[in-house]
């Protein structure tokens, strides 16, 4: 079954070659533009597409506050955001992690990396980029994040296991299950696996939300 995409940006040419390049993958479909971030809402709403390929910056609603609307409501929630950024020059970035964007693509990507994005971001499997990540959670964390008191990293985390612990923590790091299983020597569908009981055990929405209660909870050291 093909990925359904929706692609999200106030430039009529760069939403065609987003689209030429997307349709070109045999696995991938485009079912829907949106040139600001009401027309993308509505389009999530009605077309239900697996990802949404948004643009930060578009006049009217931009998309941070389009992805926090695609999120949060239970109709689209399990719609998965991509969002398109320059990331070091890009202030909005932090804003759209907090509305619920499950990754990041720097805007200079090349054409592969793209497309192997939008899979990974379909799949749930991982955030991108994990270098990337590194660097936008510890901004976000050193930004937006008091030090967790002693007492509150054993609350949340008390549900978990210990191995499920560990898969935790190289969550937080930004690595992909298939990653993870190498680390810890075990199967990437194991992998998988602890992280499904991680979301369900610490009601987390998605990958990025355990990335950020990693760091919260003080095992993700920030750089």
């Amino acid at each position: 079954m093909s990925i359904r995409v929706l692609v999200v940006d106030d430039q009529h040419l760069v939403r065609a070659g987003f689209r030429g390049l997307i349709e070109s993958a045999p696995d991938l479909v485009v079912v829907g533009e949106a040139e600001n971030g009401t027309a993308a809402v509505a389009a999530a709403r009605s077309r239900r597409p697996d990802v949404v390929l948004m643009d930060i910056r578009m006049p009217g609603l931009d998309g941070i506050e389009a992805t926090r609307l695609i999120t949060g409501e239970p109709a689209t929630a399990g719609v998965r955001v991509l969002i398109l950024t320059t990331f070091d020059h890009d202030e909005y970035v932090y804003g759209a992690l907090r509305a619920g964007a499950a990754g990041f693509l720097l805007k200079d990507s090349r054409a592969a990396e793209l497309l192997d994005a939008i899979r990974v971001i379909a799949a749930g499997d991982a955030l991108l980029a994990p270098g990337i990540t590194r660097r936008l959670i510890a901004e976000f964390a050193r930004r937006d994040t008091p030090p967790p008191t002693p007492a509150r990293p054993a609350t949340v985390l008390a549900p978990i296991t210990e191995r499920e612990r560990e898969v935790l923590v190289l969550v937080g790091e930004g690595l992909s299950n298939h990653e993870i299983g190498r680390r810890l020597h075990i199967s990437p569908g194991t992998a998988k696996a602890h992280v499904g009981h991680l979301l369900a055990k610490l009601d987390a929405r998605d990958r990025v939300q355990l990335v950020i209660l990693a760091h919260r909870a003080g095992l993700v050291p920030v750089d």
